[in-house]
């Protein structure tokens, strides 16, 4: 009875959790390794001609079965025309698995982004980006219990379960589309700074259910996002960066800062550490660390939840892990070039 009262409990405050959290897409509490999903005209802004970055996140592993997600991407930087102009292009895999039931979902999702330089005499660029493709979603249906499979205090295996399911998975075409302001600060290029905002399912993807119901439409999303990076030393350097979306009665704020330390060559650094922190409202607190021994890197971060679940969760949020590789192309290069996208 007690177990009982324990796994109610548990699924009441997950309940209430996923009231607050209505409407919400895929999110990572590392939103700064997924750029992508932020915004596809955040593709490209960093330094570099090359960047392919990999995140997975486990969630809620006291509470329920663990919701797990996984993030693959890949940047490719080219200059275009002569006029100090970036055309980046690449794409993002999305994983998300949650629950016994085995919900999952996969987009796959191309992305094109174009930077405008708009100075003669430092980096200064607006940029648009693109990012589209199909999303599929699926459940095993062996898995799915109901309260029609019970008898009484009995469960029946082999009963129907209820549900008028007319199909197992479906798929449907999303897109978004955003904007953004990427400009150095003052005289050092090292400092840099940017501002965004996308839109995402600009096709208001309709009839997204297992009961192939054409009223029920993913809702369009907007993201604001921000982010400075300024020098404190010649070793060192502070990243402050956020991001503000809404979606359909959704909303979620999430901003940190981190400190970077330079463990080599203060010009041209292969090893760096950084450390810092980030909270996302009345969620969580989330603790990260970042080693680089270019062009890798890998970062680790927690989630210490301070929203009502802690009752359900004693605390425990999620974990992230995030690999990157960045680098330059030995030939036609943004390395050595006056002016370029980064961040």
């Amino acid at each position: 009875m007690k177990q009982t009262f324990t796994l109610l409990k548990n699924i009441f405050f997950l309940l209430l959790f996923s009231i607050n959290s209505i409407a919400q897409d895929i999110h990572f509490s590392q939103f700064f390794e997924t750029p992508l999903l932020r915004n596809p005209a955040l593709a490209g802004i960093f330094s570099g001609d090359m960047r392919l970055q990999f995140v997975y996140r486990n969630q809620w592993q006291s509470v329920t079965t663990p919701y797990q997600t996984g993030s693959l991407s890949g940047e490719f930087k080219l200059p275009i025309g002569k006029h100090a102009d970036f055309i980046t292009i690449g794409g993002e895999i999305l994983y998300d698995r949650a629950g016994t039931i085995a919900l999952s979902s996969t987009h796959v999702l191309p992305v094109i982004n174009y930077h405008k330089s708009l100075s003669e005499e430092r980096n200064m660029y607006l940029s648009l980006g693109f990012m589209a493709g199909i999303v599929q979603r699926n459940l095993d249906r062996s898995k799915v219990i109901t309260d029609n499979q019970y008898d009484g205090s009995n469960y029946n295996e082999g009963s129907f379960d209820g549900e008028a399911f007319t199909t197992n998975s479906y798929s449907y075409f999303d897109g978004s589309t955003g904007m953004s302001f990427n400009s150095q600060i003052g005289e050092n290029k090292d400092n840099n700074m940017y501002a965004a905002i996308a839109y995402h399912h600009f096709t208001k993807p309709s009839n997204i259910s297992f009961y192939s119901n054409p009223a029920i439409e993913v809702d369009p999303k907007w993201v604001y996002s921000a982010g400075i990076r300024l020098s404190t030393t010649a070793d060192s350097y502070l990243t402050f960066q956020g991001d503000y979306s809404t979606q359909g009665l959704g909303n979620e704020l999430i901003a940190g800062l981190s400190l970077t330390k330079k463990l080599d060559d203060i010009d041209n650094p292969k090893y760096l550490i950084e450390g810092g922190a980030y909270w996302r409202l009345q969620d969580a607190i989330i603790p990260v660390v970042k080693l680089s021994a270019l062009p890798l890197s890998v970062s680790v971060s927690y989630d210490i939840n301070i929203s009502g679940l802690p009752q359900a969760s004693d605390t425990k949020g999620a974990f992230e892990m995030g690999l990157t590789y960045q680098k330059y192309f030995d030939h036609n290069s943004s390395k050595d070039a006056v002016r370029c996208p980064r961040f």
